[in-house]
């Protein structure tokens, strides 16, 4: 008889969550990590970076004082504290997991586990082996490298390193203006340093609606972040105190230099190691090939969040490890909708959106009205003093339904909710209108921008 009816390998946001949901319906299940409980997202990614994303606002604020009537001297920033009250906010939420896992009688196995069988595990460095029914891999990625910029820890870096900086560093580049690229510009631009952004794609944040891309750019060159779009890193020459890139833009190169460079142009699967090829379980580029269970071509082992490759998100992750759960407990739980999850990025101003973007829904061959409201049209936007951006709705003209939601502005990651809840419940522009907001309150441009897609806006 296997030791477990379930076991997680890996502890970050999908594979606690997938253990949690497992002990919840009575699963006999313990979870593996090598590293700390929360894996990469709680450690070194969303946690922290979102700590220091809100000490940016503060210093943001600050520096905006007399707008409100308020003056000082001798302000001091530092980003030292900055970095350690990250860390604290990380340690809470650790130490919060391991509670949860405690709760629900789930065993913690620390050590890196490999697959004798399809339902065997050894754990090293103990040697341990370890039997179950069903075994989830939840191994999540690690930062790719790209050639000529191979990452030393030190001038080149990943957001890992990233956040174990205390000092700021006066000139920086950041390779890749997506999410990652986009949070830490804003974060360090904040903090005083001299940013640019290089990005291979036309825009930045190249998956969102073009529209929300273009107002970021504007609002990043306002805040005096540089950003160089089309462009590609053809060399990178380091020296005591910089690091020399050769920029390919327009068919032009031109030399960008930097104190340090982040590189943030995506992950690889954590993948290897695993014993995979040992017992046969199909791989993509490197992904863990799933189907709609979360499960691989090998009975009683399946795959979620990252390692999949399918999105890269961390409430995707955990979604999929509740289903992969659900549907091994036996359980008729609903299929995910990839292209409606939610993304979001927690620059200033923040970006967020589901579904599809007006370009892709017309090239789907919808017909679309499209709805848009300002912040600038805001009561409480200009209440607070932060008016940038817009809530835009794309509709199904016919019918009013929500095929896709985009989002720039303040506090819009906060939103985006009501709207998911809308789509899910198959709501239209026309309910969504209705729905009454308390006022003033920045999601009553959601109700607006509803509004406007069937011409009936109110405030614009």
């Amino acid at each position: 008889m296997p030791d477990y009816d379930i076991v997680v390998v890996g502890a970050g946001p999908g594979g606690y969550v997938a253990a949690i949901r497992a002990g919840q319906l009575g699963l006999k299940t313990a979870v593996g990590e090598r590293d700390e409980l929360g894996g990469i997202c709680l450690n070194w990614g969303c946690i922290p970076t979102k700590a220091l994303l809100r000490n940016a606002e503060v210093v943001e604020l600050l520096h905006r004082a007399g707008e409100f009537g308020i003056s000082f001297d001798n302000l001091q920033i530092d980003y030292g504290k900055a970095v350690d009250r990250s860390r604290k906010v990380v340690s809470t939420l650790t130490r919060g997991v391991a509670g949860l896992l405690r709760k629900n009688k789930v065993e913690h196995i620390k050590g890196e586990a490999r697959f004798r069988d399809a339902h065997m595990l050894e754990v090293s460095p103990s040697g341990r082996a370890i039997t179950a029914s069903n075994i989830i891999i939840a191994t999540g990625t690690r930062p790719r490298s790209i050639p000529g910029l191979q990452v030393d820890g030190q001038r080149l870096i990943t957001s890992r390193e990233a956040l174990e900086l205390r000092q700021v560093p006066q000139r920086i580049a950041i390779i890749g203006g997506g999410a990652t690229g986009a949070e830490f510009a804003y974060l360090y631009n904040a903090y005083g340093a001299e940013v640019t952004i290089v990005e291979m794609l036309p825009h930045l944040l190249p998956n969102e609606d073009e529209e929300i891309s273009l107002l970021l750019e504007r609002s990043f060159t306002r805040q005096g972040i540089k950003f160089l779009t089309g462009a590609r890193v053809k060399a990178a020459t380091k020296a005591t105190d910089m690091v020399r890139l050769e920029v390919e833009q327009k068919g032009e190169t031109t030399p960008l230099e930097a104190e340090q460079v982040l590189v943030a142009v995506g992950v690889q699967a954590n993948s290897d190691g695993l014993g995979l090829e040992r017992i046969g379980v199909t791989l993509e580029r490197g992904n863990i090939k799933v189907d709609g269970s979360m499960a691989t071509n090998v009975p009683g082992v399946y795959a979620i969040g990252d390692v999949t490759g399918i999105l890269l998100l961390a409430h995707v992750a955990q979604a999929q490890g509740v289903l992969a759960v659900e549907r091994i407990a036996g359980k008729d739980s609903p299929a995910l909708n990839y292209e409606m999850m939610p993304k979001a990025t927690y620059c200033h101003p923040q970006v967020t959106s589901f579904g599809l973007t007006e370009k892709q829904a017309i090239e789907r061959g919808h017909e679309v009205k499209v709805g848009r409201f300002p912040f600038q049209a805001s009561g409480k936007a200009q209440a607070i003093g932060d008016v940038e951006g817009m809530v835009k709705v794309v509709a199904d003209k016919a019918y009013g339904e929500l095929l896709g939601v985009h989002m720039i502005g303040p506090d819009v990651t906060e939103m985006l909710g009501e709207m998911s809840l809308a789509r899910l419940l198959e709501g239209t522009t026309r309910e969504v209108g209705w729905l009454v907001h308390s006022h003033p309150t920045l999601s009553e441009a959601l109700k607006e921008a509803a509004l406007d897609a069937d011409g009936q806006a109110i405030h614009i």
